[in-house]
């Protein structure tokens, strides 16, 4: 990731929750992305199978009320910080079964900074006194994230 992706990005994360990443919380919250986002697809690939669609529909993603929220903050957060270039590039996935729609498709790096807001919150959530996270909170962030997803 480029230098100015990395400074955008310890932006986001102090912004989000006031923790302080580096390159290393940086390369856990790609693969984090991209195996969240590989679940929301494989579910919303059921969805659109299952009403005989060809494309996943925005709508087939199985969204919750939390990430949705966290989408929508994210929108605002991303003014200021413009983080969407960089989430455009992290907002990709393997083949699949049906395509997702362009509609899908252009809301993907939304989705990744919702869920990475989330993230954030959660790993703040679990130990509020942190302030630089290591591998033991964003690991205790990443599985009570697949608990739920």
């Amino acid at each position: 990731m480029p230098v100015f992706g990395v400074a955008r990005f310890e932006r986001f994360f102090r912004l989000a929750a006031e923790l302080d990443v580096d390159k290393d919380d940086l390369k856990r919250f790609s693969d984090f992305v991209e195996h969240k986002l590989y679940d929301l697809l494989v579910v919303a690939q059921a969805t659109a199978s299952a009403n005989r669609r060809d494309l996943i529909e925005p709508y087939d993603l199985p969204i919750t009320k939390g990430v949705q929220e966290n989408i929508h903050t994210f929108r605002k957060m991303d003014d200021d910080i413009e983080l969407q270039p960089i989430l455009d590039r992290l907002a990709t996935y393997p083949p699949l079964d049906r395509m997702p729609s362009e509609d899908t498709e252009a809301r993907l790096p939304e989705i990744v900074g919702g869920l990475g807001l989330a993230l954030a919150k959660i790993v703040k959530a679990v130990d509020p006194e942190v302030k630089n996270p290591q591998s033991q909170h964003w690991e205790r962030a990443m599985r009570i994230f697949d608990e739920l997803m």
